[in-house]
């Protein structure tokens, strides 16, 4: 236990020589849930020094960062966004200037190619005997296989609109993956090297929670992404810029479609893995996702019953921005398209983009739902909530007023690969 790093580092606390690297260890040598109190009370000790330390702000905002996911149990607060250490992405955010919008892509581009390469490089190296880490339940050779294709699928486009795809010349699916790998961490700078080993701080020592975590991560950056280009788009349409509008639903709707083979990967989990280390993840459930929250109240206002539900009652601050009206895109619609500023051919393109999208998004609920029927069953989920048959309730729930897509003509084609 690094008790005497910590200890030493006390007496001279330099945020930039914080022995992150011999904390990280021990947590995921005994399991976030595991850790001994003394280490505990020491990293508290720590986060008491943040107000008055001095040093590169980023550092200490990294530090900062990181003890609040290291300390979420003891403080009896642990949720999903400290089990996905989500402050250390530091992802794209819907109150971002609307200017930055056509920025995020590239942001999330690079943060879901880091996380899914990680998760990746885990699986190689533990398949070839390279590392210890989270032992329990290793997984047969062909599932890492499976992983990695599934995870190359997720990757490739990115890596193509990164300019990283030209050294991928093996015919091979393995030799492939792991020039890929090498290929990204090679590109990533030492801020984002140092985000992304310090963002996974798994509860147990089960080995499918590290793919849990980075696929969940990567799927709250695409949310966080949709969310900032669906409010580009209703900005857009505030000003009757169609042709923009279009082009950031059109995103959306591709950065859902690449993101399904996320789904792919998960399915690939061992049950019997997911049972083992989720007893220990209570408190912490994707109800509580808040980019998924704010991508479902911008496209309409909620209906009454799911506002007051334990839904958006679990992110209060995204419940806030609903109950002050913030602005939809389909409310944008109705004033765009009333205005009569359209012509009929805009506020086709304009429908038809919101129906693709929309049909997206119901085939990832449904997706999402139907992998969670594999793996809980009809049990209850964690956070508190109703598991299974709550994703079932919302799983069709309209993503626009205006724009009819049920989720039977969306959801039915769509299946998850094992």
């Amino acid at each position: 236990m690094p008790k005497a790093e910590l200890r030493s580092w006390l007496h001279d606390p330099d945020p930039k020589k914080f022995p992150y690297q011999e904390v990280v260890r021990h947590f995921h040598g005994v399991g976030k849930h595991f850790v001994r109190k003394e280490l505990l009370q020491l990293l508290a000790e720590v986060r008491d020094l943040l107000p008055t330390m001095r040093g590169p702000w980023p550092h200490v905002q990294t530090l900062a960062a990181f003890l609040n996911t290291a300390l979420d149990k003891p403080d009896g607060r642990y949720d999903y966004p400290t089990y996905l250490a989500l402050p250390l992405l530091q992802l794209p955010a819907v109150d971002d200037p609307v200017e930055q919008a056509p920025f995020a892509r590239s942001r999330c581009d690079r943060l879901v190619t880091h996380l899914v390469c990680d998760a990746l490089s885990f699986e190689l190296a533990a398949l070839d005997g390279r590392t210890t880490l989270l032992p329990k339940m290793r997984p047969a050779p062909d599932l890492v296989a499976k992983r990695c294709k599934h995870g190359l699928r997720v990757i490739r486009p990115a890596l193509g609109r990164m300019s990283l795809d030209g050294g991928l010349t093996s015919s091979d699916a393995g030799e492939l993956v792991r020039q890929a790998c090498s290929v990204v961490h090679a590109d990533m700078s030492f801020a984002e090297q140092r985000a992304i080993g310090l963002g996974v701080l798994p509860v147990d020592t089960v080995h499918d929670e590290y793919m849990f975590l980075r696929v969940l991560q990567a799927f709250e950056t695409t949310f966080a992404l949709l969310a900032v280009q669906l409010n580009g788009a209703t900005a857009a349409l505030a000003e009757r810029r169609v042709d923009k509008a279009v082009h950031f639903l059109n995103g959306s709707e591709t950065a859902l479609r690449e993101s399904a083979p996320l789904f792919s990967m998960l399915a690939t989990m061992q049950v019997e893995s997911f049972r083992t280390f989720r007893e220990f993840t209570e408190g912490a459930s994707a109800i509580q996702s808040r980019n998924y929250k704010i991508v479902e109240s911008l496209c309409r206002t909620p209906d009454k019953e799911r506002v007051d539900s334990a839904a958006y009652r679990s992110v209060p601050d995204v419940r806030e921005r609903v109950l002050g009206r913030q602005p939809t895109l389909d409310d944008a619609y109705v004033e765009v398209c009333a205005s009569g500023d359209l012509d009929a051919a805009e506020r086709e393109r304009l429908r038809a983009s919101m129906e693709t999208f929309a049909g997206a998004l119901l085939r990832w609920r449904n997706t999402h739902y139907r992998l969670a029927v594999r793996m809980l069953g009809e049990a209850s989920g964690t956070g508190y909530t109703e598991g299974t048959p709550y994703l079932n309730s919302v799983r069709d729930v309209p993503v626009f007023r205006t724009v009819d897509v049920t989720g039977e003509t969306s959801g039915t084609r769509t299946g998850v690969t094992r």
